[in-house]
C-alpha cells in the first residue's frame, strides 16, 4: 500500500506531540485502548506519565498486550480499569480488587458503545499513515476498536508507519479522528510457545472431529499449566484440507496451518477464499504476511462475533477452552476455582454459531486436571465459578483422555460421558458423587471398579466393506450403552437366539450393563461403528472373558443382521485374536450352537489349531494359538 508521503504537512493542524494530546485528558474521563498487539504504546506511556494530574479516569478495554503501566498501586487514585478480558498484565489487578471485569459476549460490545450504555470520551487508537485518499488502516486490531473510534467524542490516533495495512472493512477517515500522533515503533509482539504434552493429546482427538472443508474458530485466552489448546490444534490440522477460517483472532500458528497447503477456504458459504479475523497477535512475520494481502479480511467483532453470520458458514468448528465443568454439563471458562481468570469472550458467540451451522459442531477443550491434580471435571461447580456456556448449549467436551458428545442427552448419560473422560484417577469419586446427586441411578454402585476406559490406540482397526462403507472398530465405552440397547433390541429373533442361545432374551440396565463396563485389564470388548453427527452407531460388539487359571479366554461377539455375511465376522474374530496374543493369551474357547454355521466356519477356518466336540446341539470350541 502506498502511503500519501506529504501527509504530515497536509494534516498538520491535526498533529501534535504525544504529551499535548494526552493533555487534553480530563479527571473522570472514560478512555478506551486499542486491543492486543495494536495498543498504541506511545500514547499509553505518555497518559501514565501525566497521571499526576488526573484523578478518576477510567480504562476500558478489551485485551491489551503491553505492560500496563497504569494498573500500577501508585497510580491506584488516578486510573481505574475496567476490562471486557482478563489477561495476564492485569489478572493481579483484577485479583486484588483494584479493577473491575465486565463479563459480556464479544459480539454485544460494540452495541454497549453505539447505544450509549457504555458512552466513551476518549479513544486511543493505533493506525497506518493514510492514503491519497485520506484512509487510513487499523491494521491488526478492527475488533471492537472500530466501533470504539466511531463512538468516542474525542480519538487520539498514534500513527505508524510500521502498522500492516489489513484489507476487508478496517478502514477509517483521517476527518473522523480528532489528534494524530506520529510514531514510528516496532509493534508488540506476542510469540507462540512450545505447545504442552497435554494440550498436544487434546488436539489429536479435536482434529479427528474436524472433516477437511470445515470453517474453524480458534478460542482466544490460554489455561493454567497447559497454555492455548486451540494453538496446539491449529498444529494437528495440518492433514487437512480445504480448511476455512473465520475466527476472531489468529497468530503466527497460522502461518505454517497455511503454508502447509491445509487452508483454501474454497469451501466457504461466505467470504469464501478468505481468511476472517478481527484482530491478530503475533510476530513481525505475522505481520509482514497480513500487510495488504488479499487472503485475508479483518473485520469488526460485530460481524465476525455474530453468530447468525457464523451459523451460515457449512461445517463450521469452534474450538475453545474451559476452566471447569460439572457432570451435568455446565461450562465455566473465565474464572478458577471462584476466582475471575479470562473472560467470556467469544466463547458463547461460536458455541451457538457453529451449533446452527449445517454439520457444524461445537467444541469445548479441557484438561483433565489442574495443576495441583484437581480433576476439572466437577460433580458440582466450584463455589463463585460462572457458567460461560450453558448445560443445554454444550455440544462436543473434549480432554485428552477421550471426547463425550452431551447435546441432546440425559443427565445420566451426561454424567457418563464426562466420568469417562475425566483423569482416571478421579472417576470413581465422580461415579460416587453421581450417584449420591441422584445424577445416575443407584444400580451404578455395581459397576464401582469396572470404570475403566480402554486406551483408544490400542484396539483400534477399520474394516472395508464391498460398497465402499468403512466400519471403526474400537474399545467399547460407558457411554456406549444407548447404542447397544438399541443394537439388542435391533437383532432378529434368530441373531439373538445364536447369540444368546435363549429365545426369551429381555435386556434391562443390568444386563446391558455388563456388555458396557468391562474390566479392560483381564476382559476385552470391541464395538464396531459407523459415524453419525450424534455419535457412533453400533453395528457389531466382540469380546472376550479371560480365565486366569486356563490363561484362555471365552469369546463370542454378534452382527447387526443387515452387516452379517459381508466378512465382518472373521475379521473381528482375527482383530481380537491380535489383541489376545500381544496380552499373552493362549488360545480361545467358545461355545457355538449347532444351527449356527457361520460362526462355526469362522472358527474352523481360522488357519489355528481348533478341537470341537458337540453335547446336546452346542458345540465347545477350543482354539490354540
Amino acid at each position: 500500500m502506498e502511503y500519501d508521503s506529504g501527509w504530515k504537512e497536509t494534516y498538520k493542524d491535526m498533529i501534535k506531540t504525544p504529551k499535548r494530546a494526552l493533555s487534553l485528558l480530563q479527571s473522570g474521563h472514560r478512555v478506551f485502548l486499542g486491543t492486543g498487539c495494536g495498543e498504541p504504546t506511545v500514547l499509553v506511556e505518555a497518559m501514565t506519565r501525566i497521571a499526576g494530574n488526573l484523578a478518576d479516569v477510567e480504562i476500558v478495554e478489551l485485551l491489551t498486550k503491553g505492560n500496563a503501566p497504569y494498573a500500577e498501586k501508585k497510580f491506584a487514585a488516578c486510573f481505574k480499569i475496567n476490562s471486557f478480558f482478563i489477561g495476564h498484565n492485569i489478572r493481579e489487578v483484577i485479583r486484588e480488587g483494584r479493577g473491575d471485569y465486565t463479563p459480556v459476549l464479544m459480539s454485544d460490545i460494540p452495541r454497549l458503545f453505539d447505544s450509549g450504555q457504555l458512552p466513551l470520551d476518549v479513544a486511543l487508537i493505533q493506525v497506518t499513515p493514510p492514503d491519497s485518499r485520506g484512509k487510513m488502516s487499523l491494521g491488526v486490531s478492527v475488533d471492537i476498536v472500530k466501533s470504539a473510534a466511531e463512538n468516542a467524542s474525542l480519538v487520539i490516533a498514534q500513527v505508524n508507519p510500521q502498522m500492516p495495512w489489513t484489507r476487508g472493512d478496517s478502514l477509517i477517515d483521517i476527518y473522523d479522528l480528532d489528534v494524530l500522533v506520529p510514531a514510528d515503533v516496532p509493534l508488540l509482539e506476542r510469540k507462540s510457545g512450545p505447545v504442552h504434552e497435554i494440550s498436544a493429546k487434546i488436539a489429536d482427538l479435536v482434529a479427528g472431529l474436524v472433516p477437511s472443508g470445515s470453517t474453524v474458530e480458534f478460542g482466544i485466552g490460554r489455561i493454567p499449566g497447559v497454555g492455548r489448546v486451540p494453538q496446539a490444534v491449529i498444529a494437528a490440522l495440518k492433514g487437512k484440507h480445504d480448511l476455512g477460517i473465520h475466527t476472531e483472532m489468529i497468530t503466527d500458528d497460522i502461518l505454517d496451518l497455511i503454508k502447509s497447503g491445509a487452508v483454501s477456504g474454497n469451501r466457504k458459504s461466505t467470504d469464501r477464499g478468505k481468511v476472517v479475523t478481527s484482530f491478530c497477535m503475533g510476530t513481525k512475520e505475522l505481520y509482514d504476511f497480513v500487510d495488504d494481502n488479499p487472503l485475508f479480511s479483518f473485520r469488526p467483532t460485530e460481524y465476525v462475533n455474530d453468530s447468525n453470520v457464523i451459523g451460515k458458514q457449512n461445517r463450521m468448528v469452534s474450538i475453545n477452552m474451559a476452566l471447569e465443568i460439572d457432570l451435568t454439563g455446565q461450562v465455566c471458562s473465565d474464572s478458577e476455582e471462584g476466582v475471575f481468570y479470562s473472560g467470556v469472550g467469544g466463547q458463547v458467540d461460536f458455541n451457538r454459531g457453529a451449533s446452527r451451522s449445517d454439520g457444524g459442531r461445537a467444541i469445548v477443550t479441557i484438561p483433565s486436571t489442574t495443576k495441583s491434580g484437581k480433576s476439572r471435571i466437577t460433580s458440582r461447580l466450584s463455589r463463585g465459578a460462572g457458567v460461560v456456556v450453558s448445560r443445554a448449549t454444550v455440544h462436543y467436551v473434549v480432554s485428552e483422555y477421550g471426547v463425550a458428545y452431551l447435546h441432546g442427552k440425559s443427565v445420566q448419560d451426561r454424567t457418563l460421558a464426562l466420568i469417562s473422560i475425566a483423569h482416571p484417577d478421579h472417576r470413581e469419586r465422580l461415579l460416587k458423587e453421581a450417584i449420591e446427586a441422584k445424577y445416575i441411578r443407584r444400580e451404578f454402585v455395581e459397576v464401582e471398579g469396572k470404570f475403566i476406559v480402554a486406551p483408544q490406540d490400542m484396539m483400534k482397526a477399520t474394516y472395508l466393506l464391498n460398497s465402499g462403507t468403512e466400519v471403526s472398530f474400537r474399545p467399547i465405552h460407558p457411554t456406549d450403552m444407548p447404542h447397544i440397547r438399541d443394537l439388542l433390541y435391533d437383532l432378529s429373533q434368530q441373531t439373538l437366539y445364536y447369540r444368546f442361545m435363549s429365545h426369551n432374551q429381555h435386556f434391562g440396565n443390568r444386563e446391558i450393563q455388563n456388555f458396557v463396563y468391562v474390566d479392560h485389564r483381564k476382559d476385552v470388548a470391541i464395538v464396531g461403528t459407523l459415524p453419525e453427527a450424534h455419535g457412533d452407531d453400533i453395528v457389531a460388539v466382540g469380546r472376550y472373558y479371560l480365565d486366569e487359571r486356563t490363561n484362555r479366554a471365552e469369546v463370542a461377539f454378534v452382527i447387526r443382521d443387515e452387516y452379517q455375511r459381508k466378512g465382518m465376522g472373521r475379521f473381528m474374530f482375527n482383530h481380537l485374536i491380535t489383541l489376545a496374543k500381544s496380552s499373552g493369551i493362549a488360545g480361545f474357547t467358545a461355545e457355538v450352537l449347532r444351527e449356527n454355521k457361520g460362526m462355526q466356519a469362522i472358527f474352523n477356518q481360522s488357519g489355528y489349531k481348533v478341537q470341537s466336540m458337540v453335547e446336546e446341539g452346542v458345540y465347545s470350541f477350543r482354539i490354540e494359538f
